[in-house]
């Protein structure tokens, strides 16, 4: 890729892939075992690609979840650099998607979490399942990506589910269950719509949407366009700081909950930053803050048909 000059494209490709959970598993292994190459994308983000790709294979009875399985159980500094410089918020949101999937035992999760406690020891009590007087996070959402979670939802709730228990009562009446695939699928299927269900809901009952309509542009903060200048190169750049569903590579619109979201938020203009990019870190004066138009989020939602009077 590199010596095509297709590497910007690659990037695109993965970072496409992981926020939409859509990476194989094949794609996931190499992107782990390559990771000191791609920093930029080894957030917290990932795991979640992973354990879908993981349930993906399950469920269609592959074994190619096997060697991604593997790798994440067996290589021991793959959580640590998951998590690196990450907020405690963020490991949290993982570990909570860690309990929900079907892919692993009890055991398995609690060593995986093991691995996050480590890092983070006030999420201890996750993984013992007491979890008293937690505070939850309030994600800041547009309007545009909060109507694509809850038509997700109500899809899963009013089709898929129906449709599944449909298809358990068919299997079930083929008879010995032991042997029967189509039910075992059907099982299968039944607990990843269960874990997402659950997974949304969780999102939802935290998300406030909003418009950016009041976005203070004294710093940079969530509904502003930042537009940094490379110290060594003084090339350029400018980025919308947008909501915790938002991200779009492409269009340089990057969640307030992402690495370099977390970075810029609370900068003035003047101010100096640190990015981790793919060329290593590279130095950056804040040079320009100011709103983003409302209209930058609701074209996320083009392709699910949703309405974009709002967001």
């Amino acid at each position: 890729f590199a010596e095509n000059g297709k590497i910007d494209e690659l990037r695109t490709l993965l970072e496409r892939a992981v926020r939409e959970h859509s990476a194989s598993s094949e794609m996931m292994v190499w992107l782990c075992r390559e990771r000191a190459s791609w920093p930029e994308l080894i957030t917290p983000e990932i795991l979640p690609a992973i354990l879908s790709a993981i349930e993906r294979d399950q469920h269609n009875e592959t074994s190619r979840s096997s060697r991604l399985r593997d790798l994440l159980l067996d290589d021991r500094e793959l959580i640590g650099d998951i998590f690196t410089n990450s907020e405690v918020g963020a490991a949290r949101d993982v570990m909570r998607r860690l309990l929900l999937t079907p892919v692993f035992d009890n055991l398995t999760k609690r060593s995986l979490m093991a691995r996050v406690i480590k890092l983070y020891p006030e999420l201890e009590s996750m993984a013992t399942g007491a979890q008293p007087e937690e505070k939850t996070e309030t994600l800041v959402v547009s309007w545009s990506s909060l109507r694509k979670r809850q038509e997700e939802y109500e899809e899963i709730v009013n089709k898929k589910i129906p449709e599944n228990s449909k298809e358990i009562g068919v299997a079930r009446s083929y008879g010995d269950l032991r042997e029967n695939f189509e039910f075992k699928a059907a099982k299968q299927m039944q607990a990843v719509l269960m874990r997402r269900k659950s997974e949304l809901e969780q999102m939802l009952h935290r998300a406030r949407g909003t418009d950016f309509s009041n976005a203070d542009t004294f710093q940079i903060s969530i509904g502003t366009i930042v537009t940094l200048r490379d110290v060594d190169s003084a090339q350029e750049e400018s980025y919308s700081i947008l909501g915790a569903w938002d991200g779009d590579p492409e269009r340089h619109i990057i969640s307030y909950q992402t690495a370099i979201g977390q970075a810029l938020l609370g900068k003035k203009r003047g101010e100096r930053v640190t990015l981790n990019t793919d060329h290593g870190t590279a130095t950056y004066e804040v040079l320009a803050i100011s709103s983003a138009p409302l209209d930058i989020a609701p074209a996320l939602a083009e392709d699910q048909g949703v309405a974009l009077g709002a967001g």
